[in-house]
């Protein structure tokens, strides 16, 4: 059998950027420029890193951005005051907290706090009610999205597709069921979740025409646990004796499935890009 066919997520990534980058043009034509917060409690190695990324793209889209870091030790109330200065201010389409934040913070409460309208990581109650909903109005979590994206760009059909996510995180695992058993033209699937107290994971992984792989768990996804063809999406980001693997044992399975995300060049590049887009549609909303 022939190897796997990549889904390059740098390509696509880029194209969506393109797409946005279009549509910040013709915002600027109408005097707007589309504006996005970063908030940082703390110096997280890996947060400074992502931010930087984002702040990187939205210079390159012409998005203005401001980031605000405050330090670890900042009260849970000077970071919600923050949070309302924020959306309050004209200027601003889109506010992003960076998680994590530190443990005497409760990211639900700071997240509830940021104004629906910019919530463009869709983390507000507000969006995840309306993405269950299926609700189109409401800004949808970046990553999951771009999974889609993925699959729609990538030509794979999800109508009557199983589709096995392994992870019940509120960031993906979650949000990616409620988008893929819509009854939409991108979705339309059987959705599977598994998680740390399910019983005989290889055998669930093994039924799956889309394995989604979003545990946190170094390389857990084995050749034998993949359908001979099926569509390999790895989220996970694990840090093993200092270099980066998925949750994807990637050139074992890459023998066995028909499409596969190479880690890193997969997903990763898709998060910021759906950032990007939903900030330049807060925008869009705003002024329209």
């Amino acid at each position: 059998m022939a190897a796997a066919t990549l889904i390059d997520g740098r390509a696509i990534a880029a194209q969506i950027r393109r797409e946005a980058a279009g549509r910040v043009a013709g915002l600027k034509v109408r005097g707007v420029t589309p504006g996005l917060a970063f908030v940082r409690v703390g110096e997280d190695p890996a947060s400074k890193v992502y931010v930087g990324r984002k702040e990187a793209a939205c210079a390159e889209l012409g998005i203005f951005s401001e980031t605000r870091v405050l330090p670890e030790a900042t009260r849970q109330e000077d970071l919600l005051a923050l949070i309302a200065a924020l959306n309050s201010d004209s200027r601003l389409h889109g506010i992003l907290v960076q998680a994590p934040l530190p443990k005497h913070i409760r990211e639900p409460i700071i997240y509830s706090a940021v104004a629906p309208a910019k919530d463009v990581d869709g983390f507000h109650p507000v969006n995840v009610g309306k993405l269950a909903l299926g609700d189109p109005t409401g800004f949808r979590p970046c990553t999951p999205a771009g999974i889609e994206e993925l699959l729609a760009r990538s030509e794979v059909n999800t109508a009557g597709a199983e589709v096995v996510i392994l992870g019940r995180g509120n960031i993906v695992g979650k949000p990616m069921a409620a988008m893929l058993c819509q009854k939409t033209a991108r979705a339309n699937a059987t959705v599977t979740i598994c998680h740390s107290a399910t019983r005989d994971i290889p055998s669930h992984c093994r039924r799956a025409d889309i394995l989604i792989a979003a545990m946190g768990v170094a390389e857990f996804v084995k050749a034998d646990m993949v359908k001979p063809g099926a569509v390999v999406i790895d989220v996970g980001v694990n840090r093993v004796n200092g270099r980066l693997v998925g949750d994807v044992d990637f050139a074992a399975v890459q023998k066995i499935a028909g499409k596969i995300t190479p880690n890193p060049g997969g997903v990763g590049p898709m998060t910021i890009a759906m950032l990007m887009q939903n900030t330049v549609r807060a925008a869009e909303l705003y002024h329209a």
